[in-house]
């Protein structure tokens, strides 16, 4: 019975690692659509938030039979919570992809200067992702706190992309709506970036049986 179960657990972990590579592949066929001006990556990026979606389904009906039908311990009991939380920080992400292509196939001025933090977010963002995930299957407390630590070096780029965008509208040097198409996406790209931190508290959570979020994390070390 428990190398049945221990099977069911290493499925997954598959599952979740194919998870998380379709979302690295939808932030970056976002950016590549708008960076390139490649409309086939724009429609690509859909279509893979599609997927995503639907292994969702399938990890969640995976995490509710391992829950019904066998009898896991406490340990056992984490890693699967900890997974149906983290696959909702995933499809997430999907979706914030999904929005970041949307914007890119409408926005008409395409100056690569002006997305140089946009870049930066997105390497970032799709990096913080993956080593997520993998802290999660391979129960690496440090991967997962540096995860979390990395969320500063996006909130970096998306004050100084704000500022670019305030520069450009003070100059008059873009329009209005190409300038909120920029923040707009710069926000989503700070989202994927935060779901990301909570997949990471969610596989310290699976490690330690302590969930802690980011905002106790820093009123703690206020405390001391």
């Amino acid at each position: 019975m428990r190398n049945s179960f221990d099977g069911q657990l290493a499925l997954l972990n598959v599952e979740m690692l194919k998870m998380e590579s379709l979302c690295e592949l939808a932030i970056i066929n976002a950016a590549r659509g708008l960076f390139e001006d490649n409309d086939k990556m724009l429609k690509l990026v859909v279509e893979t938030d599609s997927e995503i979606d639907e292994k969702e389904r399938e990890i969640e009906t995976l995490c509710l039979k391992l829950l019904l039908r066998q009898q896991p311990v406490a340990k056992d009991l984490r890693l699967i919570s900890a997974a149906l939380k983290m696959i909702s920080d995933l499809e997430r992400i999907g979706d914030q992809a999904s929005d970041i292509a949307e914007i890119a196939g409408f926005i008409e001025q395409n100056d690569t200067k002006d997305h140089t933090h946009l870049k930066y977010m997105a390497d970032a963002a799709v990096n913080m992702v993956t080593q997520a995930i993998k802290a999660f299957v391979d129960g690496d407390l440090d991967m997962a706190r540096k995860v979390m630590k990395d969320d500063d070096i996006v909130d970096g780029h998306f004050l100084e992309m704000k500022e670019d965008v305030i520069r450009l509208i003070r100059r008059g040097e873009a329009s209005p709506e190409y300038c909120l198409d920029l923040l707009m996406i710069a926000k989503y790209l700070e989202r994927i970036a935060d779901h990301a931190v909570n997949v990471a508290e969610w596989a310290e959570y699976s490690i330690t049986g302590i969930h802690m979020s980011n905002e106790l994390r820093e009123k703690q070390g206020k405390d001391r």
